[in-house]
């Protein structure tokens, strides 16, 4: 790993050590960007610089924009994520900036980050791929055990289609989902 990459992720886990809230006794931010990095590894292991550093700055300093300063429902939930993207973006912009990376790499971060080019662009795409993965594999149980056999199968199918055919085709090999759920993730 080239020196310059290390110094942008070990400022992303230093920025992520002072998340307040806490996973298994970690800082929850560090703890998912490590997954992100792990999933990232297993599904793409050539990643770009770029794509590496994105997917572990996907919740960088995520405590600092607080949920609850948006209004309720949906509208309220979504102009938070679009902050949150922002924020993420600016962030990582930033710390590759100041370690000398190439503006097209940095810029190319930015938009895997605020998710410019879903289903266009390969490494936003893979990027997104992954976040649905690290779900998966990590949240969907504790999210499941809190809500509505509604409200999870709409999660699964939003889930499914923000994902590739690849990934969602990983998804059914991967993971033993029950058959009105893994119906999301065929094509």
């Amino acid at each position: 790993m080239s020196a310059q990459k290390q110094a942008v992720l070990d400022a992303i886990d230093a920025a992520n050590a002072h998340d307040p809230n806490l996973d298994d006794g970690r800082p929850e931010a560090q703890l998912y960007g490590e997954r992100m990095t792990a999933e990232l590894d297993r599904l793409f292991p050539n990643a770009s610089d770029a794509l590496q550093i994105a997917a572990r700055g996907q919740h960088v300093e995520r405590w600092k924009l607080a949920r609850s300063e948006y209004p309720e429902g949906r509208a309220g939930y979504l102009a938070w994520r679009k902050a949150q993207a922002v924020h993420h973006a600016e962030v990582v912009m930033g710390l590759m900036t100041r370690e000398g990376y190439y503006a097209e790499q940095v810029e190319a971060a930015g938009r895997m980050l605020r998710k410019q080019g879903i289903k266009r662009d390969e490494e936003v795409q893979a990027l997104e791929d992954v976040i649905c993965f690290v779900f998966l594999k990590w949240y969907f149980q504790p999210f499941a055990a809190k809500h509505s056999a509604e409200k999870i199968q709409s999660i699964v199918e939003k889930t499914a289609r923000k994902m590739s055919s690849e990934g969602r085709a990983r998804v059914l090999a991967e993971f033993d989902l029950p058959d009105h759920l893994a119906a999301a993730f065929q094509d």
